[in-house]
């Protein structure tokens, strides 16, 4: 085979290979000798069939193999030859004019990995934010989880349910008349303002009687999820069943048993450490961007430009998507529109990290072994329904490329952790208000056109501790739950379909738009 290079400009390389026909003809001449001997054909005795006959009965569909298996091995000769480093895989094309005893002409394009300069690991310096998990974070936490898990007591008939209280009612919704599907259920309950149904559907419960039968009129969003109802009014008929009042809630070893555990030292212990882990995942991330705006500003190479544009229209597809639900969606797409230079950039600076850190994780022998590969893919499968776990796990196995995009975060995490440990560290104790403030300051530093549209980081909910839940039942009117934001690595063959979940067809609000994936880079 013969290769020559047509172009080497930055990262970007051409080469035309050419593989003699006479080659491919060797190599159909010894396949067909090789299955001659288990070839049957009337008139001929087993094994005797002629190399002629033998030739134009598969001879066609052994050249079309060899030929592809000739291109394969020459592509991957070349980069072997060449010591190229691929960035993506490389773009092939036939020569269009090809015709059978002809030699084999082919064009291939790639972009490859540029070199990355040696970072000097001993010369990072990171302050790291400390909050204590004291008495009054580890009160707010039982506070909310003490409201999480709020009672009822049915109130007197003669009540009029209010903001905060709960309603059972039975319902069923029209459009134009006309009953829908699933706009019917039976003991239903909604806390009121809970914002668990459509704009004003709760509202309307304000002031509500056990027994009272009351017609709610609604408008579904445009956004919707169940498209013939999208931007639809719609009539319900409710009757209320009984209207319940909030018990007020006591943090007591009563309490904590209703959890399933001793008492409320248990409760406090539990909850002791669940903050602290959320506060050290705080930390932590202030100590991630910290890490890599150090990075960032101490390496400056060139990155491989259909990475930056794949990376771009990942971010750029999130934003549509977002845009898509402002209140005025042509005002945000002018807005994304204006900044679209400003995100090819936060583009570019991901994949330069991205590189760099994959280039120290190498250099310095940071793996993921099989057994944390293992419980990757397991994990991974669980997004997917029964019937497709199996085939996502061993298109995962088979596929290097989806193998690749799965792993990459996990490494990436156990470079950055790597880095951590050689890093020269400071500590420094703030309030969680300082940190998060820290957070969001470094957020809009360096995402600055995505910050925008962020609003301050809330403190999370305090998680149950484990404990039985108690069956809901199942209702048509509670809201979608957001999908989790995608992964950041361009993206490999498609995996087996996720099974679609099935559309929520009663008064549920709009799902929401998910968040911008530049929050860490």
């Amino acid at each position: 085979m013969q290769t020559v290079e047509t172009l080497n400009e930055g990262l970007k390389r051409a080469y035309t290979l050419t593989i003699p026909f006479a080659d491919i003809e060797k190599q159909v001449d010894q396949q067909l000798e090789e299955i001659s001997p288990q070839v049957n054909m009337p008139g001929f005795r087993p094994g005797k069939v002629p190399t002629n006959l033998v030739r134009k009965m598969h001879g066609e569909a052994i050249e079309q193999d060899v030929v592809n298996k000739a291109i394969q091995t020459g592509i991957q000769e070349a980069m072997a030859d060449q010591e190229i480093r691929p960035a993506m895989q490389p773009e092939v094309e036939l020569d269009p004019d090809w015709e059978r005893g002809k030699d084999i002409e082919i064009s291939m394009k790639v972009e490859v990995l540029p070199e990355i300069p040696e970072t000097n690991i001993d010369d990072i310096s990171l302050e790291r934010l400390t909050v204590e998990a004291d008495d009054k974070a580890v009160d707010a936490a039982i506070e909310s989880l003490a409201e999480n898990q709020k009672s009822y007591d049915t109130a007197a008939k003669t009540y009029k349910a209010k903001d905060g209280d709960l309603v059972v009612m039975d319902f069923e919704g029209k459009v134009d008349g006309e009953a829908f599907d699933g706009g019917k259920g039976e003991g239903m309950s909604v806390t009121i303002g809970s914002g668990q149904l459509i704009p004003g559907f709760e509202d309307q419960l304000v002031g509500v009687k056990a027994n009272d039968a009351k017609e709610i009129k609604v408008t579904f969003p445009d956004d919707y999820n169940v498209e013939y109802l999208a931007g639809k009014e719609a009539v319900f008929d409710v009757t209320v069943g009984e209207v319940r009042k909030p018990k007020e809630a006591k943090v007591d070893d009563e309490f904590a048993q209703s959890l399933g555990l001793e008492g409320i030292d248990k409760l406090r212990e539990l909850m002791k450490g669940q903050v602290e882990q959320e506060l050290n995942g705080l930390t932590r991330t202030h100590m991630k961007r910290k890490l890599l705006d150090f990075l960032a500003a101490n390496h400056d190479f060139p990155v491989p430009p259909t990475m930056v544009e794949s990376e771009f229209n990942q971010i750029w597809s999130q934003l549509e998507q977002e845009a898509a639900n402002e209140a005025d969606p042509e005002a945000a797409k002018k807005e994304m529109e204006d900044e679209k230079d400003e995100y090819h950039s936060i583009a570019e600076r991901r994949v330069r990290l991205g590189l760099l850190l994959s280039e120290i994780g190498q250099k310095n022998g940071v793996e993921i072994n099989q057994t944390e590969m293992s419980q990757l893919i397991a994990q991974a499968a669980q997004q997917y329904g029964p019937e497709d776990r199996e085939r996502f796990i061993q298109y995962v196995q088979q596929d290097p490329m989806a193998a690749a995009q799965l792993r990459a975060p996990l490494y990436e995490d156990k470079v950055v952790d790597f880095l951590f440990e050689n890093a020269t560290i400071t500590d420094r104790t703030v309030t969680r208000d300082e940190l998060e403030a820290a957070i969001e300051a470094e957020e809009e530093e360096t995402q600055k056109p995505a910050a925008k549209k962020k609003a301050a980081p809330k403190k999370a909910a305090a998680k149950k501790p484990a404990a039985k839940k108690s069956a809901a039942k199942s209702s048509t009117a509670k809201k979608p739950p957001a999908k989790k934001a995608a992964a950041k690595k361009p993206a490999a063959k498609k995996a087996p379909a996720k099974k679609k979940p099935a559309a929520k067809k009663a008064p549920a609000k709009k799902t929401a738009a998910k968040k911008s994936t530049a929050d860490e880079s």
